[in-house]
């Protein structure tokens, strides 16, 4: 009787062990399983994250094909573009007769929607305005324009194309032919310009922003320079936030570490360590 107990205690503690080994591994295959599970979301919640992260496009190589456009800024730039050409329009109706060759009689003793439907109708037509506008105001205008799009990510295609936008659409075709038919010099000088030009002033501002917003040397001229090439973005940066800025500033940050120090032996000595990582 004795053995058969104790034949029966040995298979019980067997088949106890048995049970707590399988049991081990299962709580270990499961941690596992989470741990795995967990390590996928973490994965899978960081991705949206790197995706709306913004690029800079004057952190990249230089290149004319390569795009990261930020389109929530080109919809403000946008706004701010179509708000100054309103306000240039109230300048221009301001000025003298010979300056725009704006016939105001005419202008103010017909509705605007008439004076709209007659000039987009009959135009385009080659002007005769001042020289200063269509030979040096327009390509310099078309260059912001482009700028416009360039500086937030755009490549050269689709700043082109976002400088015909605004150049002929919405100004030429649209605000300016409140006051006369669209002119012919500016549909294709305009645009034209602002690619060629335009594409020169992204370069011009590449040198200046890796330079640390310098130029021959000089953080003045190099701020000059700047609002002058790419005035829409370098504005509306004041307010809105500037990427090129802020990378300057991240990079030139200087972080102060204090480490102290003691020394038990030979009478003792104490002290501290300070060190400057740019």
């Amino acid at each position: 009787m004795k053995e058969f107990i104790h034949v029966l205690a040995r298979v019980l503690l067997a088949f106890a062990g048995t049970v707590f080994t399988v049991s081990a591994h299962a709580e270990n295959d499961s941690l596992a399983v989470r741990d795995s599970v967990l390590a996928v979301k973490s994965l899978t919640d960081s991705l949206p994250r790197a995706a709306k992260a913004k690029v800079n496009i004057y952190d990249l190589p230089y290149s004319r094909k390569a795009s990261c456009p930020d389109w929530g800024r080109l919809w403000l730039n946008t706004g701010v573009l179509a708000a100054g050409e309103l306000t240039m329009l109230g300048v221009l109706q301001l000025l003298p007769e010979n300056a725009t060759a704006w016939n105001k009689e005419r202008i103010t003793s017909i509705p605007f929607w008439k004076r709209w439907s007659y000039h987009v109708s009959r135009g385009p037509v080659w002007d005769g305005d001042n020289p200063i506008f269509n030979y040096i105001l327009h390509p310099y205008a078309g260059a912001v324009y482009y700028m416009g799009a360039r500086s937030i990510g755009f490549n050269q295609l689709g700043s082109f194309l976002y400088c015909f936008a605004i150049s002929n659409v919405l100004w030429e075709y649209g605000v300016e032919a409140f006051m006369e038919k669209p002119s012919i010099q500016d549909l294709i000088l305009t645009p034209l310009s602002g690619l060629l030009l335009g594409e020169a002033f992204y370069k011009i501002k590449r040198k200046i922003v890796s330079d640390g917003y310098r130029l021959w040397g000089s953080r003045f001229w190099g701020n000059v320079v700047a609002f002058l090439v790419d005035p829409v973005n370098e504005v509306i940066g004041l307010f809105a936030g500037n990427p090129c800025r802020e990378s300057l500033k991240s990079k030139s940050r200087v972080d102060v570490s204090c480490t102290p120090w003691a020394v038990p032996f030979d009478g003792g000595a104490y002290g501290f360590t300070v060190s400057l990582a740019m």
